[in-house]
């Protein structure tokens, strides 16, 4: 028996345009791999897409860290087990915020016992490396936290030189939920010890799955960490037996979800037939045109040229302009989703998404007409 209102089957689920700040549009071929049959979580055949996997997100995240994989769980899933991995009881970890998820950061770190210490900038603005390295001077922190591609205000935290600045000692994690796939990320050049990301972002898979890399001195931190304590889904050390496994048989852990690899696996195989460079300018080209479309209609953008985001824009609505009502009409008439903004000024901010499968200047037109209508 089913209610009045209810979904019936999915032909009944509405089709909607997914443009605000995540998830993304899912490309035919990602869904029809999550529709094949499901293979034991350490079926032979299964094990091969694994490892295909973790190849994969090596060169995605460009790096050679052997412990690379997805988590079993959405992006927030992988920063928790990225700062529970690495975050020590009662020592300080310097962590960036200039956005709502360098706020969530902070709070993970104290639900683990560590000691947050904030480097601030406003919100729409970049944290200065020299800052990140004074405040890790002055605590001796052994962790620095910081989110490369800040959703709430669509910035991008320059990371290219913070290693040098902070040079060897502190272990750098790095918040890529919305960067990874669509934006520049050198793991290993810029000296990131531990990344993680979402499926459902820029890779246009649904959500899920949280990719992470970890290098080798952040398994050697993690391992030395006697008086901590780290929750078992997340352990890393557990964890890698059954996705590393160095070549011998996996370890159970946990039973994996089977159709949301297998998307990524797709995922990741368009990814890398489109390669990284090209998706990173489709990107950009889409997402400054839907940002000079905005601006010409009076909105004003978070931000500043040199660093906005591409894939994730922030624009505040002009006065006559009621932001709530925009996106309700752009759902109800043009089945049209974007986003609200957080915090503060949630009502006064519009965030757009052009990402993954649905970065391309005819999205951006689609949108900017449908605005028009609206307003």
């Amino acid at each position: 028996m089913t209610t009045q209102g209810s979904v019936h089957d999915c032909n009944s689920i509405p089709r909607i345009a997914l443009h605000g700040p995540g998830p993304a549009p899912v490309p035919p071929e990602v869904l029809e791999a999550m529709a094949q049959p499901v293979l034991g979580h350490l079926d032979p055949a299964f094990g091969r897409i694994m490892t295909e996997v973790s190849e994969h997100l090596r060169t995605v995240f460009r790096t050679t860290n052997a412990m690379t994989f997805p988590i079993s769980g959405t992006g927030s899933a992988g920063m928790e087990a990225a700062i529970a991995n690495t975050v020590i009881p009662g020592q300080p970890i310097v962590i960036g915020v200039n956005g709502a998820f360098g706020n969530r950061l902070i709070d993970m770190a104290r639900r683990y016992d560590a000691t947050p210490i904030p480097v601030t900038a406003p919100w729409g603005e970049t944290i200065s490396d020299n800052d990140i390295a004074d405040a890790v001077d002055k605590s001796g922190a052994p962790v620095v936290a910081m989110v490369h591609a800040e959703t709430s205000t669509g910035i991008a935290q320059p990371l290219q030189n913070l290693r040098k600045q902070l040079g060897p000692d502190p272990v750098l994690v790095v918040d890529a939920v919305t960067s990874l796939a669509g934006s520049p990320l050198e793991v290993d050049d810029w000296g990131i010890d531990v990344c993680c990301s979402g499926s459902q972002k820029c890779l246009s898979v649904p959500p899920g799955l949280a990719p992470i890399t970890f290098s080798a001195r952040a398994v050697a931190h993690a391992a030395k960490r006697s008086d901590a304590r780290t929750p078992w889904y997340f352990d890393i050390g557990l964890i890698a037996r059954y996705w590393t496994h160095d070549g011998g048989a996996r370890s159970y852990h946990h039973t994996a979800p089977i159709s949301m690899i297998y998307g990524l696996h797709e995922g990741l195989r368009l990814v890398l037939a489109e390669g990284l460079e090209p998706r990173f300018r489709r990107h950009e080209e889409a997402g400054r045109h839907l940002q000079q479309g905005l601006e010409q209609r009076g909105f004003r953008l978070l931000g500043t040229k040199a660093t906005r985001l591409p894939q994730i824009t922030a624009a505040a609505t002009p006065p006559q302009i009621d932001g709530p009502e925009v996106r309700r009409r752009l759902r109800k008439e043009h089945a049209l989703e974007i986003g609200g903004g957080l915090g503060e000024d949630a009502d006064k901010i519009l965030r757009i998404g052009l990402m993954g499968h649905g970065a391309t200047i005819d999205a951006a037109n689609a949108v900017l007409t449908a605005i028009d209508s609206v307003t």
